[in-house]
């Protein structure tokens, strides 16, 4: 990167010596393994480092990417010219009534679902088994589709979020509702606007333990025949966003792309929405396998499949 020695010692001015990182490797960072370096890194542990560190990489006008556990992201093989933050926002705080606060850099799972539920608290726990930090979460509306017949509908995050603290895109640090976020489906006002979760409160059902377990070993095992498993199969999870009544995994399979692969990626066997790292797999690979999936459905179906995953990076 162009004067990557100025902008360093810029960043470490605000943020503190050794705390930026160089020419780090993104792909153990990502649940599909893949991705090439950031020019800089920063690991925010607390919110203030957090907001410190967004504000260091506007203040000096470089391009910047707020990380969390690297799920429904794809990193290009040359990388991120830029700064990559990577939230590590730790905490959960039982504030009593069944609310809790977690910091934007905490696990959904397990860590967050096992610190509500080992309280007898319920909302979180539908979510088990799915990769997300609480920020990401409330980036993507986190969902799942709970199977059992009794209760099968689609729960998203938002049901039980109470509030927010963020730092704002025009730098203002403040506290938002439900209601600031404009869910949808895989959808929120973060997708629109450079907005930065620090922290979220959410409030939870008082339930029976056991019940709360139950109900996450039916979802377990419902993911586990549908999803890959990550540490055999890194992936992303679905690619495509939702068609409603239709399903972008089904018109796949319908064009005869089940399992097909490109280089050291593959369309998964169980669930043709899902491409797959089979070892060794590049960006490129993956990207060769998104585009014959959208080109295939579109000519033979009609329809146009659009990636809810984000691509990261120099494609």
């Amino acid at each position: 990167m162009t004067h990557a020695p100025e902008i360093l010692a810029r960043l470490e001015e605000t943020l503190g010596t050794g705390r930026v990182e160089r020419d780090v490797p993104l792909a153990r960072m990502t649940t599909f393994r893949i991705g090439g370096p950031a020019d800089f890194l920063v690991r925010a542990r607390t919110a203030d480092e957090l907001a410190s560190a967004v504000t260091a990489a506007r203040d000096i006008g470089i391009d910047w990417f707020l990380l969390g556990h690297g799920a429904n992201v794809l990193v290009a093989d040359r990388g991120f010219r830029g700064l990559v933050i990577r939230s590590e926002v730790a905490g959960i705080e039982a504030l009593g009534d069944g609310r809790v606060r977690a910091g934007a850099g905490v696990e959904v799972f397990p860590d967050l679902i096992e610190a509500t539920v080992s309280r007898g608290l319920g909302g979180l726990h539908h979510f088990v088994g799915i990769p997300s930090t609480v920020g990401g979460a409330l980036w993507q509306n986190l969902h799942f589709l709970s199977p059992a017949p009794e209760r099968e509908r689609t729960v998203f995050i938002e049901e039980s979020l109470e509030s927010a603290d963020l730092l704002t895109e025009e730098g203002v640090r403040r506290t938002v509702d439900t209601a600031y976020f404009e869910f949808g489906y895989d959808q929120s006002v973060l997708h629109h606007r450079r907005d930065v979760v620090l922290s979220a409160t959410f409030r939870l059902q008082t339930e029976a333990v056991e019940d709360l377990r139950r109900v996450m070993r039916e979802n377990l095992a419902w993911r586990a025949e549908r999803h890959p498993d990550l540490w055999l199969y890194p992936s992303a999870g679905s690619i495509f966003q939702k068609i409603e009544g239709i399903g972008a995994g089904r018109l796949i399979d319908e064009c005869g792309l089940k399992g097909r692969v490109s280089g050291g990626a593959a369309i998964f066997h169980r669930h043709a929405n899902i491409v797959v790292n089979l070892g060794g797999a590049t960006a490129s690979d993956v990207r060769a396998l998104i585009d014959l999936a959208r080109e295939t459905v579109l000519r033979e179906t009609g329809y146009d499949l659009v990636p809810e995953i984000t691509f990261v990076g120099d494609f």
